[in-house]
């Protein structure tokens, strides 16, 4: 690597044969949704998640968006989501009226903390909503077993988790609805989109209504019905068949994509073992009940200053690392639903010190050892007063 080294932090895959897929699209003169290449990422995807029911968006947030309406969450309901997540969690709820009850984290995976669950619930609570952080699975036996308790729906956020597993089932087969995402930062991607995964039979024909802005247009376009009309809300969440096209191709290649992608992740956590030791740096934990997606690799650093000077410190090196989300309960917004510093305090701390490496497939063997060797180059300036995330 010379001095004009740039590494951006991520660069959408591109499989080798969406061109020729979106020149077929383009050609076949069915450019809105529901065409043929959306009919085989549909089977596609259900073949990755155990045979679910499965219906591309516009993208995850309105994946999300959809499962709200799906279940009627209206004012003065409660829904429990984490607070270290993206806002498409908590605001496809808020949209509906809902309020967001946030729930901290688990000091080991970064996912939603199951054992707050009792003190976190009501009896206006309408659903929990899991993020499977980095794609490494949420506790998902305890989250549904205590939900089935309490009458409470489960939707997973699984914009991280495609092709992860928990004890050896697909992420996005857990809860009663779960939501995917194919931004250009995931694994498998079209630009922009999404998709719901329904795995309850009887949300389907709904799904299929809402989708279609609230018409049965889809049963027309079977010949179940002789003319289509409004039925139900609703709004325009299918993508163009274009875009299914990309994600076509993508989706083909999943297999490799995610041998490449776990070459990246095994590689920075072997290279970096000793350095992050020496540094007190915590890298990345998967209990061994979880298969990973491979979706990110992040350091957490001992304190702020820290990784502040390191993301800097990689900026010179003509390498791109970020941080994550801030939280949600001290934002302008989240803040509305009274939570106050202090009330999730791990997500606090992860929030100041996490810092993502760069990750996507083609990163090659040359780029990922200078990542390392600019990475080992830099010494920790402060104690981590945070010992419970070790544990």
């Amino acid at each position: 690597m010379n001095a004009g080294t740039h590494i951006p932090f991520n660069r959408p895959v591109v499989a080798d044969r969406a061109g020729d897929y979106v020149r077929d699209s383009l050609t076949s003169m069915h450019h809105s949704g529901d065409g043929e290449f959306t009919r085989r990422c549909h089977k596609l995807l259900s073949d990755q998640l155990d045979g679910a029911s499965v219906l591309l968006t516009t993208s995850c947030t309105h994946a999300l968006e959809m499962s709200a309406l799906l279940l009627d969450i209206a004012e003065g309901d409660e829904v429990i989501v984490p607070s270290f997540t993206f806002v498409s969690t908590a605001n496809a709820f808020a949209l509906r009226g809902a309020k967001i009850v946030f729930a901290d984290i688990r000091p080991d995976t970064l996912n939603l903390d199951e054992t707050q669950l009792p003190k976190l619930v009501s009896e206006r609570t309408r659903a929990i909503v899991p993020v499977h952080y980095a794609g490494v699975g949420c506790e998902m036996h305890e989250i549904c077993e205590f939900a089935k308790q309490h009458g409470i729906d489960v939707i997973e956020d699984n914009a991280h988790g495609l092709m992860g597993t928990y004890h050896g089932c697909p992420l996005g087969t857990f809860g009663r609805l779960a939501t995917q995402s194919f931004h250009e930062t995931k694994n498998i991607s079209c630009g922009e989109g999404g998709a719901l995964i329904i795995n309850d039979p009887l949300l389907h024909d709904r799904a299929e209504i809402l989708r279609e802005k609230g018409t049965n247009r889809s049963l027309f376009f079977r010949g179940q019905v002789d003319k289509y009309s409004w039925v139900d809300i609703g709004s325009s969440y299918l993508p163009s068949d274009i875009l299914a096209a990309l994600l076509c191709a993508n989706l083909e290649e999943i297999e490799r994509i995610q041998a490449e992608r776990r070459r990246i992740w095994e590689t920075y956590h072997t290279a970096l073992s000793d350095w992050a030791h020496t540094n007190e740096i915590r890298q990345p934990i998967c209990p061994p009940h979880c298969g990973q997606a491979w979706h990110m690799y992040y350091l957490l650093m001992p304190s702020l200053a820290d990784r502040t000077a390191f993301i800097e410190h990689l900026a010179k090196a003509g390498i791109k690392a970020v941080f994550h989300y801030l939280p949600l309960h001290l934002s302008k917004f989240g803040s509305r639903y009274g939570a106050t510093d202090g009330d999730c305090p791990i997500t606090e701390r992860v929030s100041d010190r996490l810092v993502r490496l760069p990750f996507y497939e083609s990163l090659g063997t040359d780029e990922l050892e200078y990542i390392c060797e600019s990475a080992r180059s830099f010494r920790c300036q402060h104690s981590s007063d945070f010992v419970s995330e070790n544990t």
